[in-house]
Order: structure tokens, then sequence, then C-alpha cells
């Protein structure tokens, strides 16, 4: 096999700069469209179901297009950049209309279509890491990833509350998405295309090694039924490795959709006592009525803003995370088991903390434990399974691989609501119990792994 050349720092940020793009993108659907689907009438059980068609679609288009690139090749755009432009192509074009639904349906509509169009930029990103980096760097281009990620998320995280304070309204009639938020979400949409386009122009990608026989491997493989023959085939033989992994992935993602769906509703009523008015009828109530509904929307309104700059905390610590582990793997071993354990198990006590704040302050040091948790998340596993794999096999690996991201995400789409009141009760701030307790499950399945090829990061230069 080809001894790959290792990479500069600055050659692996523009290989990874487009994250920040696909994480404006995450930022935004996981910190505003609960509220985008609150503002158009749904009620907080409703809400994990709303999101299932985020985790449905990834589970149909990951493997698929894994698959895909692997067999790829275009001597210009190469193996992985043609699925990065559509993808940000398709996401931005729904970023930008989504806060301008009408209506409930029309809305989740956009969730799906902007959810299979990022996975379509997002999982060969995650095979491009592999594809052109040594073992020695793997961890290290993972974090820088996690880095830009972090990046993205807080700035993405923020903009509903900066331009309000800019100016633009913060307040909408009912059943009319805030003005703050369509611009957040505009201004997405153009940093999503923006930073795939650097890394398009700015990187390039290895031909493979035997140009003529993956021709030839690639017409004998063509065609849609036999690419989900591939995928069919490479999940029966996913190694045992990766399967322990899924386990962890599982709880952890299980405990993230969870925060997603449902910490809009939990925290602005628990912590900031400002939950969703009911909706009213403007034709049919006394101007007193209208005044009250106002005031009550406002605080919501405000408080969701205030939430989603909490959220972004997450982003900022998990940058601070990925940056000191950088730090320490570019000189020193490191245990991916454990150093992933207790990343998870630090998250987990952040979510528990939520249940406990009197004060809107007190979220900031839940979002930075979870930032902690999200951060290792998005790096160790990724860096552990591209220790125990067919490099040939990246791409749909890598796809495969986050059929345990959405997985999880599909069971807690229908088993949310029930489990947290039957387990904590009724309030929706339960429901983080709910992903705290995930998070401690996450962290005791690390205990599977016992690869030490795996768990055992050795910089470059070490016996």
């Amino acid at each position: 096999m080809q001894q790959k050349p290792r990479l500069s720092f600055w050659q692996i940020w523009n290989m990874s700069f487009g994250f920040l793009g696909i994480q404006f993108g995450y930022a935004l659907q996981s910190g505003f469209m609960t509220r985008v689907f609150e503002t158009l009438g749904a009620d907080e059980h409703r809400l994990p179901l709303l999101w299932l068609a985020a985790p449905l679609t990834g589970l149909i288009v990951q493997p698929i297009i894994g698959q895909m690139s692997d067999n790829t090749w275009h001597p210009r755009w190469g193996r992985r950049r043609p699925f990065f432009l559509i993808g940000a192509i398709l996401a931005s074009i729904t970023l930008f209309f989504i806060p301008h639904s009408g209506v409930l349906w029309m809305a989740a509509g956009g969730l799906w279509i902007l959810d299979a169009s990022m996975n379509i930029s997002m999982e060969p990103f995650r095979a491009l890491v592999a594809d052109k980096l040594p073992d020695s760097q793997r961890s290290f281009g993972f974090v820088v990833q996690t880095l830009i990620i972090g990046i993205s998320t807080w700035i993405a995280s923020n903009l509903p509350l900066f331009v309000s304070k800019l100016g633009v309204s913060n307040e909408a009639d009912p059943g009319v998405v805030p003005m703050s938020v369509q611009v957040a979400f505009a201004v997405g949409a153009m940093v999503f295309i923006l930073s795939i386009l650097y890394t398009v122009f700015t990187t390039d990608e290895y031909p493979p090694e035997d140009l003529e026989a993956f021709r030839a491997e690639r017409a004998e493989k063509a065609g849609l039924l036999n690419t989900l023959k591939e995928v069919v085939k490479n999940i029966s033989e996913m190694p045992l490795t990766m399967r322990k992994l899924g386990v962890v992935q599982f709880f952890s993602w299980f405990a993230f959709f969870t925060m997603w769906s449902m910490a809009n509703p939990g925290l602005t009523d628990h912590v900031f006592d400002a939950p969703k008015p009911e909706a009213i009828e403007y034709a049919t109530s006394t101007p007193e009525a209208i005044e009250v509904y106002k005031l009550a929307d406002k605080a919501f309104n405000d408080a969701s803003n205030q939430v989603g700059s909490y959220m972004g905390y997450y982003g900022l610590s998990s940058m601070a995370f990925a940056l000191l582990l950088t730090l320490w793997t570019s000189r020193r071993r490191i245990n991916r088991k454990y150093v992933h354990m207790a990343s998870l198990f630090a998250g987990a006590y952040g979510f528990f903390n939520m249940y406990f704040a009197n004060e809107p302050s007190d979220l900031g040091l839940s979002f930075v434990l979870i930032g902690f948790s999200w951060g290792s998340i998005l790096s160790m596993p990724y860096a552990m399974l591209s220790s125990a794999i067919d490099p040939n096999r990246m791409g749909v690996y890598m796809g495969i691989f986050n059929m345990f991201i959405v997985l999880p995400q599909i069971v807690a789409a229908f088993a949310i609501t029930p489990l947290y009141k039957n387990i904590f009760g009724d309030a929706p701030i339960n429901a983080m119990l709910l992903a705290g307790s995930a998070l401690v499950l996450a962290a005791l399945a690390n205990l599977l792994i016992t690869n030490r090829k795996v768990m055992t990061y050795v910089p470059e230069g070490e016996a």
C-alpha cells in the first residue's frame, strides 16, 4: 500500500474547512428547528416525532453516499468533492426557505430535505480525512474538524441573538417565524456554500493506486442495485470493534437527539419561566388578550434566543477540548477509549445539572461540560474506527457507521416522551435527565472496546 505523506496544519485545515458550513447548518437545525416547530403550532409531545425526518434521511442517505463516493473518481473533481458541492447547493437553498414555512408540514418537509443534503456533504468529509492522512495524523485530522465545528456551532447558535441586537425584530404574529431567525438561516445558507467551495478549490485528492483496476471494479459495481448489495454486504462484514463502537454511539446520539428536540421547551419553561403561549385567534380576541399573548410570546422568543446562545457554549468548549487534544496528541500517546469515556461522563453531569439550574447563568456550566462530550463524539469514535477498517472501504464504512447515529435518533423520536414522562415526570425539563442517563450508558459502553490498536494513539516517532 502506498505510504501517504504527512500534511501540514494548513493543508488539514483547508480540507476540513467545509465543515464550517456543514456545522452551521446542523447548529441552526439543532438550535432552532424546535423553535420553528413550536411557532407553527407543535406541542412539546409532538416535537421528537417531527424530528424523525432527520435520522430517517440519514439512515438511507449515508451508506449509499459513502458507497457511491468510494466508487467515484473524476480527474478534476476527485472522489469526495463532487458530493460536497451537490450537498452544499441543496442544503443552502433549503436553509434559506425553512423559516419562511407557512405551516408545520412544510417545515418538517424542509428538515427532511435539509438533513439529506447535509448528509450528502458530511459523509465524504469524514472519509476524506482517512483518504488523505496517514494513520499517525488521523486523530489530529478529526480533531481539527472538531475545532472548526466548535467555531461554527458557537457562531450559528448565537446568530438570532446577534441579529436581534442589531435591530432585527424578534417578534412576530402567531404562526410566523421571527425575522431574526429568518436572517440567521439566510446567513447560514451563505456560509454553507462558501465554506464548501473553499475546500473544493483548495484541496486535491489522491487518485486510486491502480486506476485501471479501480475503473474495472467501478464498472462491475455500477448501478443503484449493486450499490445497495455492496452496502448490505459490508454491513454483514463489519468488524467486531465497529459493532462495539456502535453501542457507544447509540447511547451518545440518543442523548444529543433528546437535547436538540427538547432543550428549548424544557429550558424556556424550567429556567426562564417563559413557555410558548397558546396561539390565539386575533379576530375573536379582546385587545387585552392580544396584549397578554404578545408579551408572553416576546418572552418566549427572547428566552429561545438565550437558550440558543447557551447551546453555543458547547460549541466553544468542544473547540477548546479539541485544541487541548490536538496539542497533547502531537507529542504524547493517548488512550482513545478512556478519553472518550471521561468526556461522556462529563456531558452526563452537564445534563443532570440543567434540572437543578435556578438561574440562566447556571446553564453555562452544563453546556461547557456537554461540549466536552460533543468534542469527543465528533473525533474519538471516528479515529478509533479508522484504525479498525479496510482503507479501501472507508467511505462505505463511515456511512454505515453513521447508521449507529441515526438509528438511536429514530428510536428516540418514539421513545423520548414516554420514557421521560414515566421515569422522571411530565415536565419537559425531565427530558434532560433522560439525556444524562443515556450518556452514562454510553460512557460505560466504552468498556467493551478491547482492541489495543484501536484504543491507543501513538505519535509518529514513538515505538
